[in-house]
């Protein structure tokens, strides 16, 4: 196995990982928001690995950029859908996905209340699940499986 087949798998693979600690860490906060629930050192804990495994997949996706046969650094990328799709819009809507999730979990770290520290991770991490899943639905790939 080369180094891109490795590097693509543990990408395709992590996505899960995130994706589930994303949706737990919206359900907890959804939870806590609207259920007046106090902001636990769990509730904590589980926002900030939603976070880290986001910068993580970010990382393997960084290294990904540079080793794939789709990403294009010419003057008709912009003209092919797929270059164009993995050379520019994938990694644009993942790192606003990304920002959008650091940018929750910092403003609730300042947040005084409970219901507005799981408010603030509720907005910033759904609508970061929101940009992740349209972004994965544009590759006209399919959302479960490994990429090949």
């Amino acid at each position: 196995m080369d180094l891109y087949k490795f590097v693509l798998l543990a990408h395709s693979g992590f996505r899960y990982i995130v994706m589930v600690l994303i949706l737990l860490a919206i359900v907890q906060s959804l939870a806590g928001w609207f259920g007046q629930k106090e902001y636990t050192e769990g509730n904590r804990k589980l926002n900030l690995f939603a976070l880290i495994s986001a910068h993580t997949q970010l990382l393997i996706g960084l290294v990904l950029y540079f080793l794939s046969p789709f990403v294009k650094f010419a003057k008709e990328t912009m003209h092919e859908a797929t270059a164009r799709y993995w050379t520019v819009e994938h990694i644009s809507m993942m790192i606003f996905a990304i920002v959008l999730i650091t940018i929750g979990h910092a403003k609730s770290k300042k947040e005084i209340l409970a219901v507005n520290k799981h408010r603030t991770v509720a907005i910033f991490y759904l609508l970061a699940i929101i940009v992740i899943v349209v972004s994965i639905a544009q590759s006209k790939r399919a959302f479960f499986g490994m990429s090949n």
